[in-house]
């Protein structure tokens, strides 16, 4: 069981399901920097919104914290390289809230084109200002749309659906796809000049931050309407106010501000400005996925396994087809490890067969955690494993081959004098041991493991098994066979226990034993 502290509200359904999971659960709200620093001593997960900020002196109050889980999009309260130099993953739940802040996006559109808030305002106030506020039309406007992600594209399908022409400024979206969305792509220079109205869908960077600023918004129309529902500081606010101020462009529409909760602007004296308090994701049904998307990302971080959305693991996704090897190439690396006095300045980590022909860096990933975490006291998870091994000094060469192999695919750790090879088998995909220094063999793994270099004469699997029974340690699974030199044979054994160094050196003594290494994986 672990402790997991959420320091910001989320859905009670992904509380109920980290409950379940069997954890402990402490919803701490409104703590000071200091109460936080105390509380998150033990933590194992700290689960945030957009508040709690995670910063280097924050996780140096957390030794044993695992994951961080902001329970939305943004990033911009946690300083996501502190915690991969301590080894802290990081996830977001980035599909939560896509839908809403399309849908709210849609909304200011709206507002800025037909004065809504504004309307709304005088006539609650006893005003009948019908020719004040008159409109204007979406349909055949252009719409400028500045990110091409997830939210700008449901932008674009729902903005076209109005009979806009939409251009847009993405790097990163090819022409192909940018046609698929009826969309056409643009310098960001030729957007601002062309669009009646302007949405904001980037992440917040250094690239990115003051982006639409003084100078840009000098390239545009007068009617230009700029909407950002994305982060707070992409479009320079001061610049904007500014520019609205001397009639440069028409007005704007914000979700986001550079500093939240923001209460006083410029920005909020002006008629045409529409503003919100940060209400892209504020939906029952945003909040439910991200609250479930979150817990059901921690549960896989604090039981080691591949999490979808971390954000700061270098690796793609692991589909069904690579899931089941992750578990079997952290044992093979945590193997090889022990069977080694000490790492070699190479390991290579060899996959071969079907596997081969798809990305594999989860596996190199998962085979690193296996090779460094009886190595070192700190914990060692897919976020910090590569790191742990540019400061040992250790070159990690990932090597492909989709040549056939007895097995469908199959995994080897080999480096030095040593190699351990594994694979999965059966309809059940239960883990072998197919291969140790060269030698072919075939056991399942286990957490005690011995490794027996003999002369190849009679008597020898006696020798072993009476040694080891005497001690008291049951054999589990055994497999013999020649090596390539005359003579010279290897026994791979699977024990109940760990087997003590008194015995290892009984065994070590005995005649026609040449070598013993025990191998562990616990």
């Amino acid at each position: 069981m672990a402790r997991i502290l959420v320091t910001e509200e989320i859905a009670e359904g992904g509380l109920h399901v980290l409950r379940s999971a069997g954890h402990q659960v402490d919803v701490l709200l409104g703590l000071t920097v200091e109460q936080l620093q105390r509380e998150i001593a033990d933590a194992s997960a700290l689960i945030i919104r957009s508040e709690t900020r995670v910063t280097p002196e924050l996780l140096a109050f957390a030794p044993v914290l695992q994951v961080v889980g902001r329970a939305g999009i943004g990033l911009d309260n946690v300083d996501v390289p502190a915690a991969t130099r301590r080894g802290v993953m990081v996830v977001n739940a980035p599909q939560s809230n896509i839908v809403s802040a399309a849908e709210h996006t849609m909304a200011l559109l709206l507002a800025q084109a037909r004065n809504v808030p504004q309307a709304h305002a005088a006539l609650k106030a006893g005003r009948w200002e019908r020719s004040r506020w008159e409109g204007v039309e979406l349909v055949d406007r252009t719409l400028g749309i500045v990110g091409v992600g997830r939210i700008g594209a449901l932008v674009a399908r729902r903005a076209f659906a109005f009979g806009m022409r939409l251009v847009a400024y993405d790097p990163f979206v090819s022409e192909e796809r940018a046609r698929q969305m009826n969309v056409e792509m643009l310098p960001l220079e030729r957007v601002m000049a062309e669009s009646d109205f302007l949405t904001v869908h980037l992440p917040k960077t250094k690239e990115t931050t003051g982006l639409i600023d003084a100078a840009m918004l000098k390239l545009a129309k007068p009617s230009l309407r700029i909407i950002n529902v994305a982060r707070g500081g992409i479009v320079h606010e001061a610049d904007l106010a500014d520019a609205i101020r001397a009639g440069v462009i028409q007005g704007a529409a914000l979700d986001v501000f550079s500093t939240e909760p923001m209460t006083s602007s410029p920005l909020f004296e002006l008629d045409s400005v529409v503003v919100t308090p940060h209400l892209g994701a504020s939906t029952r049904e945003a909040q439910d996925k991200a609250g479930d998307t979150i817990a059901d990302m921690v549960i896989l971080a604090l039981d080691g396994d591949f999490v979808p959305f971390a954000v700061n693991i270098d690796a793609a996704a692991a589909d069904d087809l690579m899931k089941p090897y992750l578990p079997l190439a952290e044992r093979l690396g945590h193997l090889f490890a022990t069977c080694c006095d000490s790492l070699p300045g190479t390991v290579e980590i060899v996959v071969e067969g079907q596997l081969a022909g798809y990305d594999t860096r989860i596996l190199s990933l998962a085979a690193q955690k296996g090779l460094f975490t009886p190595l070192t006291d700190d914990q060692v998870t897919f976020v910090n494993a590569t790191q742990l091994a540019k400061e040992s000094g250790i070159e990690i060469r990932e090597i492909k081959s989709e040549h056939s192999v007895d097995f469908s695919s199959m995994i080897t750790i080999r480096g030095g004098a040593h190699s351990i090879s594994g694979a999965l088998s059966g309809g059940r995909g239960a883990q072998r041991v197919v291969g140790v220094d060269g030698f072919g063999c075939d056991l399942p793994p286990s957490s005690h493991m011995l490794v027996v270099h003999n002369d190849d004469r009679p008597g020898m699997i006696g020798v072993v098994g009476t040694t080891l029974g005497n001690a008291g340690v049951n054999i589990a699974n055994m497999d013999v066979g020649r090596l390539g030199e005359p003579g010279c044979a290897l026994m791979v054994l699977s024990t109940s226990g760990a087997v003590s160094d008194l015995v290892l050196d009984e065994l070590r003594q005995a005649a026609g034993i040449t070598s013993v290494r025990a191998l562990r994986a616990d």
